[in-house]
C-alpha cells in the first residue's frame, strides 16, 4: 500500500502547479489573471449549480470529474487562449499532441488504475461527443465569457475579438450542450460587443 500511496501523493504534489497555470482572462474585477486551477474549480460549480441544465443522460458526479481534470495538461503546456491566431494556436495539431503527452505524463503519475481511468475521462472530454463530455465542455466555454463580461471585456480587448468570432468559436459550444444557457449568455454579451462598435 505505501507504493500506492507515494504515487498519489506525487500525483497531489505535481497538480498543485496548476495555480500556477496563468490564463488569457482575467478575474471577476480585472485584478489579475484567473489560473488554471481556480477556472476547474469554478467549472465544478457550475456543473454543480446548473445541473438542471444538463442534456438528458449527463451523469452529474463523470462531468464534475472531467471538469476537475480536464486542464491539468496545462501544467507542462500552459493555457493556450482560444483567440490566440496563428502558430501553435487552440486546437492546432500541434497543441493537440503537446496536451496528449502531457496526459500521459501526469496521469501516468497514479496508480495504474486510478491514471487509466482519469486518462480516459481526459480523453472522452477531449473528443466532446458523449453527454458527458458535451455538458463539460458547454461549461468551460461559459465560465471564460462570464468572466470577460464582468472584467469589462477581458480578453476579448486583448485578442481584439468581435462578437462574430466570439459566437462562432465559442457560442456555438456552449449552444451544443446547453442552448438555453447560451441564449441567456448571448442576451447579455451582444449589448457590450454593441457598444463597442
Amino acid at each position: 500500500m505505501s507504493a500506492r500511496l507515494t504515487e498519489q501523493m506525487a500525483f497531489l504534489a505535481e497538480v498543485e502547479k496548476l495555480k500556477s497555470v496563468t490564463r488569457a482572462t482575467p478575474i471577476h474585477d480585472a485584478s489579475r489573471p484567473e489560473n488554471s486551477a481556480e477556472h476547474s474549480w469554478t467549472l465544478a460549480l457550475y456543473a454543480l449549480i446548473l445541473a438542471d441544465q444538463a442534456p438528458a443522460g449527463v451523469d452529474l458526479n463523470r462531468a464534475i470529474k472531467m471538469l476537475l481534470i480536464h486542464d491539468l495538461v496545462e501544467i507542462d503546456v500552459g493555457d493556450v487562449p482560444i483567440h490566440l491566431q496563428g502558430g501553435a494556436a487552440h486546437g492546432s495539431a500541434e497543441i493537440q499532441a503537446a496536451e496528449a503527452q502531457a496526459a500521459k505524463r501526469i496521469f501516468g503519475l497514479l496508480p495504474k488504475d486510478i491514471g487509466d481511468d482519469l486518462h480516459a475521462l481526459w480523453t472522452e472530454f477531449e473528443a466532446n461527443e458523449t453527454p458527458d463530455a458535451i455538458y463539460a465542455k458547454s461549461l468551460d466555454r461559459t465560465q471564460p465569457v462570464l468572466l470577460n463580461l464582468q472584467a469589462g471585456g477581458g480578453s476579448w480587448i486583448d485578442y481584439d475579438v468581435s462578437f462574430e468570432q466570439l459566437e462562432t468559436r465559442i457560442g456555438t459550444k456552449i449552444a451544443n450542450g446547453l442552448p438555453s444557457v447560451w441564449d441567456w449568455v448571448r442576451a447579455r454579451v451582444a449589448p457590450w460587443f454593441e457598444m463597442r462598435r
